[in-house]
């Protein structure tokens, strides 16, 4: 148990420094980005031309944050899938997003939200017609890297704790294990500052915990060293420092878009999340 609960600290001390999500000020972000794409009339009329978008929420989130994103990219003609990522390690949910992805007929486009980003890059070597990977505010580690190490090692003093709540609970067979979650109270400064207090609400009542060890596990693969790559950078990010996305991102060799938002950028800016989107789609026809 003393082993367990030194584990756990350790890796809340690490997603402290992680802060994982978000947050920004309250009024609509102005946008900045290196490359604008304009929709052609193309674009809105040969969906069967277009891939499919996979969507992949990250830590104290779920599927539903991508609704709007998923409604603008259908307006553009592409399929989406949002996935209901586990949360139970990254591991666990690597080999299930392989499986689904199986399931996926034809060109992919992934797109991680922060863990997400992390689990898209696992999971994507390996599954064929994988056209772009888009790190949305995101973690892209390298093979062997842990994101409670990334964190610790690119630490930003400006980027507070996160305000986490740790729990135990029994499975079956008896083995104990700690989920994080965040203070529903203070959700809305820690993870979508900029999003609405009402939606903020919601997503702080609907968020799903992650399993503890999800940020000591390393990663097996870094399909960003083949497959191209795009990242959105949240400027006002409080969760995940800036200066990591942009280390990862530049790492990765990935084309970068920078907005004025929170972690949550998907929620509080999908107009910018699509066309980054779009872009890879484009640049990869």
């Amino acid at each position: 148990m003393s082993v367990l609960k030194n584990s756990v600290r350790m890796t809340l001390v690490s997603a402290a420094a992680l802060t994982v999500v978000a947050s920004i000020a309250s009024a609509t972000p102005s946008t900045t980005s290196t490359t604008t794409v304009a929709l052609s009339a193309g674009d809105r009329h040969k969906p069967s031309a277009k891939p499919t978008v996979v969507l992949v929420h990250g830590a104290f989130a779920d599927a539903s944050g991508w609704n709007d994103t998923a409604q603008q990219l259908r307006h553009r003609g592409f399929a989406v899938q949002a996935v209901a990522n586990p949360l139970r390690g990254l591991d666990y949910d690597s080999a299930y997003l392989t499986a689904q992805l199986k399931g996926v007929k034809g060109p992919k486009i992934l797109v991680g939200h922060s863990y997400g980003g992390a689990v898209i890059t696992n999971a994507a070597a390996g599954v064929p017609e994988v056209k772009a990977l888009v790190y949305i505010a995101a973690f892209a580690p390298d093979r062997g890297e842990a994101l409670g190490g990334l964190l610790e090692q690119h630490a930003d003093p400006t980027v507070p704790q996160l305000p986490q709540q740790a729990f135990q609970f029994t499975r079956p067979d008896g083995s104990a294990r700690w989920e994080i979650s965040l203070d529903p109270a203070k959700f809305r400064a820690a993870f979508a500052a900029d999003v609405r207090r009402d939606v903020a609400g919601r997503m702080a009542a609907a968020q799903r915990p992650v399993a503890a060890e999800a940020f000591g596990q390393p990663a097996k693969h870094a399909a960003w060293k083949t497959v191209p790559s795009w990242a959105l950078v949240a400027r006002q990010d409080r969760a995940i420092a800036p200066s990591l996305e942009r280390f990862m991102a530049k790492r990765a060799g990935a084309h970068v878009t920078e907005v004025n938002s929170s972690h949550a950028v998907m929620v509080s800016r999908p107009d910018a999340v699509t066309d980054v989107i779009n872009q890879a789609y484009r640049a990869t026809r």
